[in-house]
């Protein structure tokens, strides 16, 4: 089967080093995802393991579709029985980008009439449309006049882990802050801090991916469950790896850190790492004053930006201040402004090493990587 698994936009070869740590077939980074090969199980795997991808999808028909009747008769050729039942639920979404049909929404209306009208003629009856959560989710992505078409694997976006509880104001998704943590080049193996923790979010994906915790053991179920295909002996081996990997979970990692000069984040981080089921050190202090690391580590952080441009300033020349004294630190700090490039330099006297461009939802970000000397 041909798969492709989505990301943030940036985020890519963060996924395709993910995909091949878990030993998938021809992994390769595109734009927007990550392209692989495999069958069934392979698909699940990476619903079950993967921290950085959004969705997995697998391709069902690619065919040209210049015209609103291509596209029809594209879609309509495609067995649908597969997966769908007059009693199951479908729901359709579109991207497009350089070709005739320019309309996303009236893509999706064309994809999803083809497969009613294909199913009512097939069986008699067609299936229902469900937005919210149907049981099977369609996507179609037409680019240069080219329609593919996707089911969507996991059904829900894979970000949502079920453990955050609280977020707050401006929350990191967590499939972007297992990238930001992944990009970092933390080895999983010297101490990690978030000296600006907020929801606790990068802390926690950090301490699970140390500690081998599978980001979909906590998902009730997954997309594929509700195929009208998804028989005894796909429900056995999802059982089967699923043991895999609760088995493979470590009892213990390195030490991740979380602190914040604010109380109510550090309550989130709290009650957010209890419900993931990782050992935070958290504690309260200002990020202008962190005492440096022993032995050295990494610090990992995304500060604000974008609210109230004179108080970060003033909070960016502090963090810069206060990287000055983290000699033999590794450093990455996930900027939404160069401002925050600026103050670490002036203060600092060293350019990034390495930088990454990331978005944050629709804000570009750079993902700036320091070794302090």
């Amino acid at each position: 089967m041909r798969l492709f698994a989505t990301a943030a936009k940036g985020t890519e070869p963060a996924l395709r080093d993910e995909l091949r740590e878990l030993r998938l077939r021809g992994v390769r980074a595109d734009r927007g995802g990550v392209h692989f090969e495999g069958d069934r199980t392979d698909a699940a795997r990476a619903c079950l393991w993967s921290r950085v991808a959004a969705r997995i999808l697998l391709e069902v028909g690619s065919f040209e579709a210049r015209s609103a009747e291509a596209l029809y008769e594209g879609v309509g050729a495609i067995d649908w029985s597969e997966w769908l039942t007059p009693r199951t639920t479908l729901a359709v979404r579109a991207t497009c980008r350089s070709s005739q049909l320019t309309h996303s929404q009236y893509i999706a209306q064309k994809t999803k009439d083809a497969i009613v009208d294909t199913l009512r003629e097939r069986l008699g009856a067609r299936p229902s449309v469900d937005r919210d959560d149907p049981d099977v989710g369609v996507a179609v992505h037409l680019a240069r006049d080219v329609a593919t078409v996707y089911l969507d694997v996991g059904g829900a976006s894979l970000h949502e882990r079920g453990w955050r509880a609280r977020a707050g104001p401006a929350p990191l998704r967590e499939n972007l802050a297992a990238a930001v943590v992944r990009l970092s080049g933390w080895d999983r193996e010297r101490p990690l801090l978030d000296p600006m923790c907020g929801a606790g979010t990068i802390a926690i994906e950090a301490a699970a991916w140390a500690l081998r915790i599978a980001p979909g053991l906590a998902r009730a179920r997954f997309g594929f469950e509700r195929w009208a295909s998804h028989d005894d002996a796909a429900r056995t081996m999802l059982r089967e790896i699923r043991e895999q990997a609760r088995d493979a979970r470590l009892r213990d990692g390195p030490a991740v850190f979380a602190s914040d000069v604010d109380d109510q984040a550090l309550a989130r981080t709290r009650e957010n790492a209890r419900e993931a089921g990782v050992d935070l050190a958290i504690e309260r202090c200002d990020v202008r004053s962190i005492a440096p690391l022993v032995p050295a580590g990494t610090i990992v952080t995304n500060p604000p930006y974008g609210e109230r441009l004179e108080a970060d300033l003033d909070l960016y020349d502090g963090l810069a201040r206060s990287l000055r004294t983290m000699r033999g630190h590794g450093v990455a700090l996930l900027a939404g402004t160069p401002a925050i490039e600026k103050a670490i330099e002036k203060a600092t006297r060293q350019p990034p090493a390495k930088w990454w461009i990331l978005f944050n939802g629709a804000i570009e970000c750079r993902l700036l990587l320091y070794a302090l000397a």
